[in-house]
């Protein structure tokens, strides 16, 4: 959870409703202070939230008092007659909110991981207010006034770089948030972003409900061939827990991919799953999307020419390491051909495994569908490596993993330390918490692992915060890690795949980069970086999922204990590019859209009738119209750019170019020793977003970042170079800088 004030200076042009300042309710009963566990801090170890204290019926009272009283607050310091100062202007406002910090970091995390009925009221009731508290701050003329006083003073203050760059951030959040237009444009912005905020939350819930509601029931165990013993024992569980007794539930993920598809052998079930997958948002039910995406768009739209920018993406990026949309466009356009290229390479050795079997039955063949590449992928990779993802599973139990390979890395690069409690109360049976002690043996932070699905959560995998790092509040993190493993039947081991093994590593480099925060503001504090550098150091913790001496600590067999023979670890890495022209189409199918729908003028956009012929003319614009490969997330379920990624899903590829040139570094010093840890942790990891991005990264490594690494990551040809500010290229202004996502 950010600071309530540093999420009120960015909530107004965001879409979905954050815990942010909002509007007093009146609706909401007297409450006695002392009944209600966020009218005071946690008495737990680091402020731990009271998880067993806290009720659904908290959150609207402490939402109201909260906001009440930091309104106070800021009015107290916008009316303050004494001259600006740092103390009392910015300090103050780096203090002000603490009980509405605590209950909306709760409330927020809890509505992505565990959310329920009352909850999702809560949040389409508040959303609307939290916007328009914000714009109540980010738009009041006398705290601009006080900011701009200091911001033009900042360097003849005598502050320390950290202090100036907090003014500056204060200021330029401002601007951007709309503290110089007219009242009357201030008036039409407070419109928009209330409008946005309640748009927001009903897409997300949409897609949260209708994810659930797509499952597919299978009447017999016939047609579930080829999954295992388990997944068919967690489907007839699900079935059961939908009262559909002796049936079986294929329960869907957010992704347009479903795991499922890349075991099940009946081709028509397989159809039937993605079908049902790619429908979603777009049915013409109750869930529907298309009308919200239309709206919220067009809003973002006019709502950046009435900030002063040509479109949406121009003003996303401009506070991005990238800057410009020309600077995204470049590298998007750089490395599409060579995916698509290479996908075409994978289809056509699908194609032929296809008729290769075909023929072999005596039956007809037929064209490679989306809903066939999984299915096939797998073939074509145990003929080319004579091994399958199913054979690795055995040596990645999931505990295991996280406690022998994700701690165990974390421990040997950084000297941190891990020990589970159970004495903390939990949001959910299924969450595990752990103390982390720093390398002299003093508690850093806390830890929480949630990695079941649910269908009370959110799809995907993520990182939040509960508590930020502060050393002027005097705080430790206190951070989670989410994600969406299948949860096995009673009394059965959690066998990971591993893109999960890997997926857990990437979460946790979240997680240590919360962890390791070492600011003075909260501003400031862990993963608080422009969107397209946030990414970065989480890609990185992925490379200690295959190194040797961390893989040989957990690889183990879940019954025998023996480790995976070294024979199976080879082909996993001589495999390593394989598929990866699917994997990168996929994702720059969604990424390219993305900026399409934020590159334009509101007059140029889809209604709700065009949205997916928009799409489909996204896809053959941009040359990634190849059938087999559709989209990661299409544009009714793309949950990324309705929240905080508009405009910027590029930035788990963008940030990759910055992991694979760590990556490198740190292979070319001698792997995973303290040392490497150290000087990451100094350069990078402990500053947060303390100073300019892209300087800790030439900080870290001593050089600009080169795209050549990714490219051979990536499995892709390198382009010719040309003078575009991308991450390849030495930025114009030293200011201005040149995540295998979820």
């Amino acid at each position: 959870m950010k600071h309530p004030l540093a999420l009120a200076l960015a909530v107004a042009l965001s879409t979905t409703a954050l815990p942010v300042l909002a509007q007093t309710s009146k609706a909401q009963p007297a409450v006695n202070a002392t009944a209600n566990p966020f009218f005071a801090e946690s008495t737990l170890p680091l402020q731990y939230p009271a998880f067993d204290k806290i009720k659904d019926t908290d959150f609207g009272p402490a939402f109201d008092r909260g906001m009440a009283e930091q309104l106070k607050e800021v009015e107290a310091i916008a009316n303050n007659k004494a001259k600006p100062t740092f103390e009392n202007t910015i300090v103050a406002l780096e203090k002000s909110g603490r009980i509405l910090s605590r209950a909306a970091s709760v409330f927020f995390n809890l509505t992505g991981a565990d959310t329920n009925p009352v909850r999702e009221k809560l949040q389409a009731e508040y959303a609307p207010k939290f916007s328009a508290h914000s714009d109540a701050i980010n738009l009041n003329p006398k705290l601009y006034a006080r900011i701009k006083s200091l911001y033009d003073r900042r360097n003849d203050l005598g502050l320390d770089a950290e202090s100036v760059r907090l003014i500056e951030r204060y200021h330029t959040n401002l601007v951007r948030a709309g503290a110089k237009l007219s009242e009357a444009d201030k008036a039409k912005l407070k419109a928009m972003n209330a409008e946005l905020a309640q748009l927001g939350t009903k897409f997300s819930q949409n897609v949260l409900a209708e994810v659930n509601a797509s499952a597919i029931v299978v009447d017999s165990r016939d047609e579930l061939k080829g999954l295992s013993d388990e997944q068919i024992a967690a489907a007839a569980e699900a079935a059961k827990a939908r009262k559909l007794e002796g049936k079986y539930v294929i329960a869907l993920l957010n992704t347009t991919q479903q795991p499922a598809l890349a075991n099940l052998e009946n081709r028509a079930l397989r159809e039937r799953i993605y079908k049902a997958s790619i429908a979603r948002g777009a049915r013409g039910n109750e869930f529907d999307n298309r009308a919200i995406v239309s709206r919220v768009t067009k809003l973002r739209a006019e709502r950046a020419q009435l900030l002063g920018y040509p479109t949406h993406a121009h003003y996303v990026l401009e506070d991005e390491t990238a800057q410009t949309p020309e600077a995204v466009n470049s590298m998007l356009t750089k490395l599409a051909p060579a995916a698509v290229a290479n996908a075409r390479r994978e289809g056509a050795e699908l194609q032929a495994m296809i008729d290769k079997e075909q023929k072999a039955k005596g039956q007809p063949t037929f064209q490679l569908e989306p809903w066939d590449w999984q299915y096939y992928a797998e073939k074509v990779r145990q003929a080319k490596y004579n091994f399958d993802e199913s054979q690795l599973k055995p040596y990645f139990e999931m505990k295991n993993v996280l406690e022998n390979g994700v701690f165990f890395a974390a421990n040997q690069f950084y000297g941190l330390s891990f020990k589970q409690r159970t004495d903390l109360p939990t949001y959910h049976p299924d969450v595990l918490v752990y103390d982390v002690f720093d390398k002299d043996g003093k508690q850093l932070a806390i830890f929480l692992g949630d990695f079941y699905a649910r269908p009370s959560k959110r799809g995907g995998a993520w990182m939040n915060s509960y508590v930020d790092q502060s050393r002027l509040m005097g705080t430790l993190p206190v951070v989670a890690n989410h994600q969406n493993v299948p949860k096995p039947s009673e009394g059965k081991p959690t066998l990971m795949t591993w893109d999960e093994v890997t997926t857990m590593f990437h979460e946790f480099g979240h997680a240590i980069h919360g962890m390791l925060s070492d600011v003075k503001y909260p501003m400031f504090s862990g993963t608080s970086v422009p969107r397209d550098f946030v990414e970065y150091p989480s890609q990185v913790n992925e490379m200690w999922a295959d190194w040797p001496s961390v893989l040989a600590n957990y690889a183990k067999h879940h019954e025998t204990g023996e480790p995976m023979p070294k024979e199976l670890l080879d082909k996993v890495l001589a495999s390593s590019k394989f598929n990866q022209g699917y994997a990168t189409t996929e994702y720059l199918a969604s990424t390219m859209l993305d900026q399409d729908l934020h590159q334009l003028t509101a007059d140029k956009l889809p209604d709700a009738d065009g949205v997916l012929a928009f799409e489909a003319a996204s896809l053959k614009k941009n040359g990634l119209d190849y059938a087999p490969v559709p989209p990661r997330y299409r544009t009714t379920y793309f949950s990324h750019i309705m929240g905080g990624y508009s405009a910027g899903y590029y930035a788990y590829i963008w940030s990759e170019v910055l992991d694979a040139n760590t990556v490198q570094w740190i292979k070319q010093n001698g792997g995973l020793t303290r040392a490497n840890g150290d000087h990451l942790r100094a350069t990078l990891m402990s500053q947060g977003g303390s100073q300019d991005a892209m300087k800790l990264f030439r900080d870290f490594a001593g050089h600009e970042p080169k795209i050549e690494p990714l490219l051979e990551r990536r499995g892709l040809t390198a382009p010719a170079a040309d003078d575009s500010r991308a991450p390849d290229a030495t930025p114009a202004d030293p200011k201005a800088p040149a995540r295998t996502g979820s």
